[in-house]
């Protein structure tokens, strides 16, 4: 009868993305809104003059200026008490990168769904002004 030894150590970290594992929903079990390309942002919106923008968690996207835009706008103002408020919202989008010929974020997003708009968290000390 013969015996062998490993070698190897036992301490051996492993990488946590190993473990991971993720779960693609294909056919019939995947729903429209799964399949329709749009994804979900939430974060904190702003639209000022000409410009409107989304900052995630991760990212600062500029929002496309359209009917839906300020559709999103006209439920934010509703929370606001100054013009540079920054309102934290839910919405599914398109996500794009911007035309090399034009300025502002490297990614934009066009709105294509509000799901929520709620009320800026007053304790929050993030505030952004603009000018004096």
């Amino acid at each position: 009868m013969m015996l062998s030894c490993k070698n190897e150590s036992k301490n051996k970290q492993k990488d946590p993305a190993e473990n991971v594992s993720v779960k693609t929903i294909e056919g019939e079990d995947r729903t429209v809104k799964q399949s329709d390309g749009l994804t979900l942002l939430k974060g904190d919106f702003l639209f000022l003059a000409d410009a409107a923008v989304l900052q995630t968690h991760r990212e600062i996207y500029g929002v496309v200026i359209d009917e839906k835009m300020h559709e999103l706008d006209d439920m934010v103002s509703k929370y606001k008490t100054a013009d540079t408020d920054m309102v934290p919202v839910e919405i599914r989008g398109k996500i794009s990168q911007k035309p090399q010929n034009e300025e502002g974020w490297p990614y934009r997003v066009e709105i294509k769904e509000i799901l929520k708009v709620s009320a800026p968290d007053p304790n929050t000390s993030d505030i952004i002004k603009i000018g004096q």
